[in-house]
């Protein structure tokens, strides 16, 4: 049977190495899978063991936490964590819908995708150490050039002013298209692997789990875009 849990403290492959030669010793344990970005396990044993076991002789610099436990905590807290997500969405919907009322659909749109980008940006400056490393746990491109984590909550700022005071509208919807389009693909991937990390959306230093908020989210930005484009 397979079992499925979460260790923190997962660093490098060096502690992934240690981890697997850890479980393979005990009674039972056939095969180690070990995520080192999200910190999963995954055991195929002969029999389910009890948390206790896996706790066992674990060295204290990992924390074990089990997946159900996990799941019900996300679950539990899940509006009260991503309250931030919905009042910003709420006050940027509610901006843009006054241009849509004034000025035309189009306009709303730019708008809301300028907001979007400068709020979010500023967000990821609270800790830009921080959210790189983060970002690159989901984002295609942040996992292949590391410096592209670094340098996106700048690119976000930089979209956001640009749409705002329509600058070659043209060209930053097709860099929105491929930036959002990476990340979109990574968050779904992430969704569907059921990978219980931390959303980058708003950077590091507000706690968002990745749920299916972010999805919608990008989705909501790509649609625009691809509107545009089209």
């Amino acid at each position: 049977m397979k079992q499925t849990f979460y260790i923190d403290g997962i660093t490098c492959m060096s502690c992934v190495a240690h981890l697997k030669a850890f479980y393979s010793e005990k009674e039972g344990v056939v095969e180690v899978e070990i995520e080192k970005e999200s910190g999963r396990v995954t055991l195929l044993t002969d029999q389910k063991l009890s948390d206790a076991t896996l706790e066992e002789g674990l060295a204290e610099k990992y924390n074990l936490k089990n997946s159900t436990a996990i799941s019900k905590s996300i679950s539990s807290s899940k509006w009260k964590q991503l309250y931030p997500l919905y009042l910003i969405g709420a006050y940027l919907f509610a901006f843009s819908g006054y241009r849509w009322a004034t000025s035309g659909l189009q306009d709303a749109m730019l708008d809301f995708m300028g907001g979007f980008f400068l709020i979010f940006s500023f967000f990821k400056f609270l800790d830009l150490k921080g959210f790189a490393p983060s970002f690159s746990m989901y984002d295609p491109i942040a996992k292949k050039v590391s410096l592209y984590g670094k340098v996106y909550p700048f690119l976000e700022l930089i979209l956001g002013a640009l749409f705002i005071i329509r600058f070659e509208v043209q060209t930053l919807l097709y860099v929105t298209l491929v930036i959002l389009g990476s990340t979109t693909f990574g968050v779904v991937r992430s969704l569907l692997d059921k990978r219980q990390i931390q959303c980058a959306c708003l950077g590091t230093a507000l706690k968002l789990p990745m749920t299916e908020a972010t999805f919608i989210e990008n989705a909501v930005m790509l649609a625009m875009t691809l509107y545009m484009l089209l």
